[in-house]
């Protein structure tokens, strides 16, 4: 045991005298001493000769070199990299990588601009289950049992008798809401609805509405047509001319279709308009009076206005997108494209 303290001291005086100039001198070092063969591990080795009365006062001793060794290193390790800096320091002089940030959908981006629109005429949203029962999505909106108006729209069916489905339009929220009998009603809703069509550029099984309805007393026509006036202009800019053309609904009398002038080509005709100059983006109507006794509410006291329009139709004007399937697809090339839309 003496012989290994005498071993020890004298290492610890060439610990205490290295004074490295390189990395390589460095790692010369810690190799001949921490290393897995180095003199450090070889010294507690001999632990095993020393009689179990001294062990406790030679580990002492062993523990103290050790730390010698390694306190050495640590003040030189700053050579590693020979430049003044460790192999795995990091420049902090180079720009740092960029995140990807999120954008939002096309298609929420125009959600919310029509919510804001009619939010500052006092309409509130209202929302809905997307599995409804027959008499919310077409019973009470005066479409009976073999009307031929339900060819109009390819229904997924879930169950039947009683019947169940993927509600196909929106209307069914302003039902709920008009058989909740909170007057004056003025709400718009937006939402998913699905249809059993063929997948193409202009057509898909699921696609999004947003409905608006509006009930009170003396509710004319002209409220309906001021309405949708503002609306375009907020969403399209003034230069945007408009028409309404006549055309039938089961829920509405009368009723219309409203058409813009194409914003593509500015009403000179191109094959969005079909060479026409104008494109058609909602319809609406008056509330038809068998809708309203449905509902609980007095046809002869209380009228009322609605209209619904496509998202996505109001999204392809808009960003003059030319396939419907690219909102679904989630191409980030796509999406990344309304980085900033407001």
């Amino acid at each position: 045991m003496e012989q290994i303290v005498q071993q020890i001291t004298a290492y610890t005086q060439e610990i205490q005298a290295f004074e490295p100039k390189t990395a390589d001198e460095l790692e010369q070092y810690r190799i001949k001493f921490l290393g897995t063969k180095g003199i450090v591990k070889a010294m507690f080795g001999e632990m095993k000769q020393v009689p179990n009365e001294r062990k406790k006062e030679f580990g002492q001793v062993l523990n103290s070199f050790k730390q010698i060794a390694e306190e050495r290193y640590t003040q030189f390790e700053h050579l590693k990299d020979g430049a003044g800096q460790t192999q795995a320091a990091v420049d902090f002089s180079l720009p740092a990588e960029a995140h990807r940030l999120g954008t939002r959908h096309p298609i929420s981006i125009v959600r919310n601009k029509i919510i804001n629109i009619f939010a500052r005429l006092g309409y509130t949203v209202a929302e809905g289950p997307e599995i409804e029962d027959d008499w919310h999505n077409f019973t009470a909106l005066n479409l009976p049992e073999n009307h031929p108006a339900r060819d109009m729209q390819d229904t997924f069916y879930i169950s039947k008798n009683p019947d169940w489905l993927l509600r196909t339009h929106t209307s069914s929220v302003q039902v709920r809401t008009m058989e909740a009998g909170k007057l004056p009603i003025r709400v718009i809703c937006p939402g998913r609805v699905y249809r059993n069509e063929t997948i193409s550029a202009r057509a898909h099984c699921f696609f999004h509405q947003a409905e608006g309805l509006y009930i009170d007393e003396n509710v004319s026509f002209a409220d309906l047509k001021q309405t949708l006036y503002h609306f375009v202009k907020e969403l399209f800019g003034e230069e945007v001319r408009i028409r309404f053309r006549p055309s039938y609904f089961p829920f509405t009398e009368p009723s219309a279709e409203m058409d813009i002038s194409c914003i593509i080509c500015g009403g000179e005709g191109c094959s969005v308009c079909k060479h026409t100059g104008w494109v058609e983006i909602l319809g609406c109507g008056m509330v038809h009076p068998k809708v309203l006794e449905n509902c609980g509410i007095d046809p002869e006291k209380y009228t009322g206005f609605a209209f619904g329009m496509g998202i996505e139709r109001i999204t392809m004007l808009k960003y003059q997108i030319k396939d419907l399937r690219l909102f679904s697809e989630n191409d980030t090339r796509f999406l990344e494209q309304f980085t900033g839309a407001v």
